[in-house]
């Protein structure tokens, strides 16, 4: 999860070295360029993500002669999100603000269109996936534009020596670094081979950690599973589909999942799946690779032995959980050129690159051309150990509650509607026709609201 939870997300203290050469959008200055641009950035977690993006936007503001403020405004308390609601009552602010995922969908009739500058990072970048159209465009406008910090996959990462032992599974010949995936071992890569590796990996000491929670990483952990089952809670048009076949293969998987993961999982929050793992407890985690990048700080013996590769395949195809941040120009801002300018300039492949070598490859871009960058393929140890995280063609990126509206949505991503139907069915006693009955009963709410 991206939200900057230092005890979650401690990082190595030293970061990647950030290019200094500047590379601008192209942009013609005019005398709507200059004056002044107050922005407000994610503030990242990783030491030095910060100080690279504040590098570019002055090398963009000397050239463009703008005088710049920028402020970093930390998720720790919800901070960006108290400012975003703050800042939408006042119509007072930042010229140009980071959005978390479903505020876009929540603010769009507040934001400038940024059809222009979306086709532009398109035609330079690549194509965007669905998804990211079902959250960024609104009223069939692009109301924010894909930023790339904080933006994250969360698929597993696994132990290659504890899958090998215990599984039988060489995750590293399944999904090599520097070459395509084996394509049996990959097609074979499904939620059942997941299952009884689950089962092999508890009965050896190592079980799978997937928090069942109500935090993020659980939720989006659920999301994918439900996705590739094409188990939909609500479907685009706001009808509540919970109720049907779908859901109920789910939950059935889930009763046989959950005996062999930790017992207290219905307990994690977004640090304990980092915790289980670093401490060399667990073969495999749903992550960004943050639980990695600590490890290889404070554990190296485990570092060594974590890869990343995609979620297992469902029925309806191999969904890999996505939570992506986006950057939006408020309809009150007093210099919008600029700001689409600065929008341009921060979104060139250059610095897209640099700002992914900062975060030592944790934030995913998404544009279609922007997953290629060295960094992936080179950090380590071992070597090449995210080679495999940025998404790869037949793969399909998704959130939790998708495709309902997203103002349901959030509601349900937010409430852990999935995560809750899972616990009543597994630990509350309940079947899984009441756990439906009861998601469909807070489902109703939602649409009253």
């Amino acid at each position: 999860m991206a939200t900057r939870k230092f005890n979650r997300r401690r990082f190595l203290k030293a970061t990647a070295a950030a290019s200094t050469t500047a590379v601008f959008a192209p942009y013609i200055s005019t005398s709507h360029a200059a004056g002044k641009l107050e922005v407000g950035f994610w503030d990242h977690w990783v030491p030095g993500g910060n100080d690279v993006l504040t590098k570019m936007c002055n090398e963009w503001a000397a050239k463009e002669k703008v005088e710049i403020k920028i402020d970093y405004i930390p998720s720790q308390g919800n901070k960006n999100l108290l400012t975003i609601a703050a800042e939408s009552q006042a119509k007072s602010g930042h010229d140009m603000l980071a959005f978390p995922t479903w505020w876009p969908a929540d603010k769009a009739k507040e934001l400038e269109p940024v059809d222009d500058v979306m086709k532009d990072l398109i035609s330079a970048n690549g194509t965007v996936s669905p998804l990211m159209e079902y959250l960024g465009k609104h009223g069939g406008n692009w109301v924010a534009i894909p930023a790339t910090p904080g933006s994250q996959i969360k698929g597993p990462c696994g132990r290659i020596d504890l899958f090998k032992q215990h599984a039988g599974i060489d995750i590293q010949k399944m999904y090599p670094a520097g070459a395509p995936p084996d394509k049996a071992l990959s097609d074979s890569w499904t939620w059942d081979t997941f299952l009884v590796a689950a089962e092999k990996c508890h009965k050896a000491g190592s079980p799978f950690g997937i928090g069942l929670g109500g935090t993020t990483d659980s939720v989006d952990s659920m999301g994918a599973l439900f996705g590739s089952y094409g188990a939909e809670l609500v479907d685009a048009k706001g009808n509540i589909t919970v109720n049907s076949d779908a859901v109920k293969q789910v939950l059935e998987y889930m009763k046989k999942l959950v005996p062999f993961l930790p017992p207290d999982v219905f307990a994690w929050d977004d640090a304990s799946n980092n915790k289980w793992l670093v401490s060399g407890k667990g073969a495999l985690i749903m992550n960004p690779p943050s639980a990695w990048a600590v490890a290889k700080r404070d554990a190296v013996k485990v570092a060594e032995q974590l890869w990343t590769f995609p979620t297992p395949r469902g029925p309806k195809g191999r969904y890999q959980p996505y939570l992506p941040f986006f950057w939006g120009i408020w309809k009150f801002s007093k210099n919008k050129s600029a700001a689409k300018s600065l929008m341009r300039h921060i979104s060139t492949r250059s610095a897209v690159e640099k700002m992914v070598a900062a975060s030592q490859g944790y934030d995913i871009p998404a544009f279609s051309k922007l997953n290629d960058f060295k960094t992936w393929a080179e950090e380590g140890p071992p070597k090449g150990t995210l080679y495999n995280y940025p998404p790869k063609p037949g793969q399909i990126l998704s959130i939790s509650a998708f495709p309902a509206p997203p103002k349901i949505a959030a509601q349900i991503y937010t409430q852990a509607i999935t995560t809750k139907m899972v616990a009543k069915c597994t630990q509350g006693g309940e079947s899984i026709d009441k756990a439906i009955a009861w998601a469909a009963s807070e489902l109703q709410g939602f649409m009253r609201s």
